[in-house]
């Protein structure tokens, strides 16, 4: 069986190798040198470090170790997906995006998807961060630009726009939600390429909107509090009708995009995962059931079912 290492010792860090206790596992941190020499080929290392990941990806994999990272920044995202060549030849896997968003909205974009006949736009939103590098990721999206898949092409709207008020699982409730820099359109129009529309949004006070362009103001909260996501699907069912699927979370963020991480992880290790990229949405993973595998650890997913009355 082979060994998951976890780099970085974070928020996230902490509760993969939590979710993995029963497993062989370890915490290294790459800012040391040397700390690769007990990572073998045939391992898995989650980079769940703050920054990019692409760099230390693209060294793992010429070493013949998978990596699953954790990372939202859609340049590095990008830079991830050029290493697809690499990971097929050195014959190890390479999961983009295994958190919050990307990675649990991916799964349950499949998921919804997967229930219509044709799905026409997916929506997604976020509220709340993890760890201290998580909050500063999210203070920067919001001056950033978002990318959206609008009918047949990837468009780039300044962050911090396209104001809407939306409904995420109790007890988050309604909250304002504005266009960011995150890298979920991108990666989910490679898993979902027939879907016309893919936005995503962040919740935001207009004191983050006015101050999004500076350093922050005041030092991130330590473990990060609750927060949510929330994942629209719209489209035609197998009936006909045009319908609108809502699921979402309300969780820490941080446990959250670590049950992801975990469960991709494990996956990977398996090798129930084949060598190469493999994303949120794509089709194997709905056939692996990973989304009932992040539920099984205490991430609960909830599904808005209109007005009864």
């Amino acid at each position: 069986m082979s060994t998951i290492w976890v780099a970085g010792a974070g928020v996230v860090g902490r509760r993969v190798v939590r979710f993995l206790a029963e497993r062989p596992v370890g915490i290294v941190d790459p800012r040391v040198r040397g700390w690769s020499d007990d990572v073998a080929p045939g391992d898995v290392v989650v980079v769940s470090t703050g920054g990019r990941h692409a760099v230390l990806a693209a060294e793992l994999l010429g070493r013949g170790v998978s990596v699953v990272t954790v990372g939202d920044d859609l340049a590095d995202c990008r830079e991830l997906l050029d290493l697809e060549d690499q990971a097929r030849t050195n014959e190890v896997a390479l999961v983009i995006g295994a958190a919050l968003s990307p990675g649990l909205s991916g799964l349950i974009a499949r998921s919804l998807s997967d229930r219509l006949r044709e799905c026409s736009e997916i929506h997604i939103a976020l509220h709340g961060t993890a760890g201290p590098s998580c909050a500063r990721a999210h203070h920067r999206s919001l001056s950033g630009s978002s990318p959206s898949w609008v009918d047949g092409e990837m468009r780039s709207t300044p962050g911090g726009g396209g104001r809407e008020l939306l409904w995420f699982p109790e007890p988050v409730g309604p909250m304002d939600c504005f266009l960011a820099e995150i890298a979920s359109p991108l990666l989910l129009h490679r898993s979902l390429p027939d879907v016309p529309r893919i936005s995503v949004r962040r919740s935001a006070r207009r004191r983050d909107r006015v101050t999004a362009r500076l350093p922050m103001m005041r030092s991130p909260h330590p473990e990060g509090r609750i927060g949510a996501l929330r994942v629209e699907v719209r489209g035609v069912d197998h009936d006909g009708r045009r319908v609108s699927l809502v699921h979402g979370v309300a969780e820490q963020v941080g446990t959250a995009s670590a049950a992801v991480a975990a469960t991709f992880a494990e996956a990977v290790s398996v090798e129930e995962l084949p060598a190469g990229v493999t994303l949120a949405g794509d089709s194997r993973v709905a056939d692996l059931r990973l989304l009932s595998r992040v539920v099984a650890r205490g991430v609960r997913l909830q599904e808005y079912i209109g007005d009864l009355a």
